[in-house]
């Protein structure tokens, strides 16, 4: 099959043909028709994911065509149009028999435990457990925006967040997970604030419901900017994007009894970042990860897609060939993108 192959972490990464994959006895082998370019992918290439082992697939959001199943896989069948969260559970082990997938024990992650979708097949373990069935009325480049960054922000904020009409919810980065989160807390009522360092990207997540902007690079205060549009501070505020400056903005810029919740991947020299601890002891602040969203939850959010309260196509700003996104992955960390780039030829 055709895939985007590295070799090394932070060197080129080239278009080959390589083998088929084989599935086990609990897998299906999808075809995949979309696959979305996610800054996580950025890291795994970077080298911050200790589970890859090189050469390396990357690519974790998609959307196929189960092409071949292994003989225990019960639920889906051969020709089912489907999707996967980025985080796959074993379905056995203490947390996925408590409902708790995306925190499982023993998980795997297409593009990072193995070779990802970057690809025209790829392998999804313990697919019972993980799979995701489509309706017709999601396309595969909608489907392929849902598996990481909107999944993910959904249950940031409805799940762990539990952010409802006329909060004050602030985002910290608006990539595609803080664009997401965007569209999300504003469908549910709140009112959203915006940070970013690119007016044009602040510009979209206006389109997508923000009411209040602030671009970070201008403004010399931005906890206390905050502060100022919200009332007093936020009562839900995300981090999107991962770094020293923007978790310990988001803590600080909460008002008392609010909630930080960190969705940005810490890693680097970002993984051990200073939190104003005074703050959450004093103001009775809660500090709470999210990490993706369990298959089973699946069918209440795309219920709201198909609804047309939630539009997660809106976030797409392109869709590319897979020689495209090689090329592309690498630059990530520029934020040139104001939107979700897609893989839709190979």
């Amino acid at each position: 099959m055709k895939a985007a192959v590295y070799e090394y972490f932070q060197e080129p990464i080239t278009v080959k043909n390589i083998n088929d994959p084989i599935p086990n006895v609990d897998s299906v082998i999808i075809k995949v028709r979309a696959t979305g370019l996610c800054r996580s992918d950025w890291h795994g290439w970077m080298g911050h994911d200790k589970d890859i082992v090189l050469p390396h697939v990357p690519g974790h959001e998609l959307a196929g065509v189960i092409v071949e199943t292994g003989k225990n896989v019960k639920n889906f069948k051969i020709g089912d149009r489907v999707t996967v969260p980025f985080v796959c559970g074993c379905g056995t082990c203490r947390e996925c028999k408590s409902g708790n997938e995306q925190v499982c024990d023993h998980q795997s992650q297409p593009g990072f435990t193995h070779f990802g979708s970057f690809a025209e097949y790829v392998r999804i373990d313990h697919a019972d457990t993980n799979l995701v069935l489509l309706p017709e009325s999601i396309d595969d480049v909608t489907a392929a925006t849902l598996g990481c960054r909107f999944i993910t922000s959904y249950r940031a904020v409805v799940a762990q967040g539990k952010v409802s009409e006329g909060q004050h919810v602030v985002v910290h980065g608006c990539g595609g997970v803080g664009l997401s989160a965007i569209m999300i807390a504003k469908a549910l009522g709140a009112q959203v604030t915006a940070v970013d360092i690119n007016d044009n990207t602040l510009k979209l997540a206006q389109d997508l419901g923000a009411t209040t902007l602030i671009n970070a690079t201008n403004t010399k205060d931005v906890i206390n900017a905050v502060r100022d549009v919200t009332d007093g501070g936020a009562h839900v505020s995300i981090d999107a994007l991962g770094s020293q400056i923007t978790c310990f903005n988001s803590v600080s810029n909460l008002r008392k009894r609010g909630k930080h919740i960190q969705v940005g991947l810490m890693t680097s020299d970002h993984k051990h970042p200073k939190v104003p601890m005074d703050l959450v002891l004093a103001n009775e602040l809660e500090i709470i990860g999210s990490h993706g969203m369990q298959a089973h939850k699946y069918p209440e959010m795309l219920t709201i897609i198909n609804e047309g309260k939630l539009q997660p196509q809106k976030l797409i700003e392109r869709t590319i060939s897979l020689e495209e996104g090689a090329m592309l992955l690498p630059k990530m960390n520029s934020f040139e993108n104001k939107g979700v780039l897609v893989i839709n030829s190979f």
